[in-house]
């Protein structure tokens, strides 16, 4: 089975227990993450998630699964142009 194939069978499930850990199945890809931040692709659409102190603790690309541990400040779907929202969030940053 090749991997878009796996990826065509992956459920999306977010579990998020008292904003410490955060477990998402569904994950196509890890764009980019650092401890305020991760920035991934899931079968539903990009996602952008923030914090403070964030870490990866898991990514299984296998099985399409990431966790992060952290204190999660907020949960984001990209709808409209995830990749292009996330490129003006970096640029928002640079130029604060």
């Amino acid at each position: 089975m090749d991997k878009k194939d796996r990826e065509s069978n992956f459920n999306h499930l977010v579990e998020i227990n008292e904003r410490k850990t955060l477990v998402v199945s569904g994950v196509k890809k890890l764009e980019s993450f650092d401890s305020k931040e991760f920035f991934l692709e899931s079968v539903m659409g990009y996602i952008l998630i923030k914090g403070q102190d964030l870490e990866l603790i898991k990514l299984d690309t296998w099985e399409g699964t990431l966790s992060i541990k952290g204190k999660i400040n907020s949960f984001n779907y990209l709808d409209n142009g995830g990749k292009k929202a996330k490129e003006e969030s970096v640029l928002s940053k640079l130029f604060k």
